[in-house]
């Protein structure tokens, strides 16, 4: 049997203790039948986002191929969230067009 990867830090090096699976490198534990389906991510403040929220930008981001900044206090809407992937949003940014961001770079509106 293999077992997930850690919810906490995305090890694969986890194993099963009676009930639980337990994490090695940063000591979580947590029994699988009570995680919930589906995924989720988190804002730089640890606010859930979902599809359809408001954003603003905490830092000046550089877009790559781009000679184009995004600046602090910029707003977005997110129109897709992606999941397992570096940059977890889908974003219409006001004045920027549509990018992906990833989702410690944001906080909600």
């Amino acid at each position: 049997m293999t077992c997930p990867p850690c919810p906490n830090c995305q090890s694969e090096f986890v194993y099963q203790d009676q009930n639980n699976l337990v994490c090695p490198e940063c000591a979580y534990e947590w029994n699988p039948d009570d995680i919930e389906e589906g995924f989720t991510v988190k804002d730089a403040n640890g606010a859930l986002l979902t599809q359809g929220d408001k954003v603003t930008m905490i830092k000046d981001l550089k877009v790559k191929g781009s000679s184009l900044n995004i600046k602090i206090g910029t707003k977005a809407v997110i129109k897709h969230i992606n999941e397992g992937k570096d940059h977890q949003l889908d974003c219409k940014v006001d004045g920027g067009g549509e990018i992906l961001i990833t989702a410690k770079y944001v906080k909600k509106a």
